[in-house]
């Protein structure tokens, strides 16, 4: 990281951000062509767990390349200066790498549904077997993160 001095290495610090932020951002890879989508996320215990229709271009690159890259912000003031390149912006984020694992089993994939729901203030919920066979759910396994702030 070139700012060491905003470096974030206390774990807590870097679950709390993951914690509060209410937008993630997955960047995959198929080949040389990049793609960056922003999801509801839940995190709990190494794992970022997300949701997504049964297709679609992320399911498709998913299967193609498991690995992939998240990143979640949060951003609460601009900082004005003297002139336009002086500026700067407030916040603390998180980026991580890992391997994306599109779960397949309904109890798997109701614990990760829960764990974004819980994210959002929604508690614990029942799905139908229609709910779970409708929406597929994956796992980031998280593999390394970072934190850097500025406040």
């Amino acid at each position: 990281m070139r700012r060491e001095d905003r470096e974030i290495t206390d774990p807590a610090e870097i679950e709390c951000i993951l914690n509060e932020a209410l937008v993630c951002r997955i960047g995959l890879a198929d080949g040389g062509e990049p793609y960056v989508v922003p999801v509801s996320f839940g995190y709990e215990n190494g794992s970022v767990y997300i949701h997504s229709a049964m297709a679609g271009k992320k399911i498709a690159m998913m299967a193609k390349n498991p690995r992939c890259c998240f990143e979640v912000d949060i951003c609460d003031r601009v900082i004005r200066g003297d002139r336009p390149c002086s500026w700067g912006m407030r916040y603390r984020s998180v980026i991580g790498n890992g391997m994306a694992v599109i779960l397949t089993d309904p109890k798997e994939k109701t614990h990760g549904l829960n764990c974004i729901v819980q994210h959002y203030g929604g508690g614990i919920h029942e799905f139908s077997e229609s709910d779970i066979r409708s929406v597929t759910v994956i796992r980031i396994a998280v593999e390394s993160m970072t934190g850097k702030k500025h406040i």
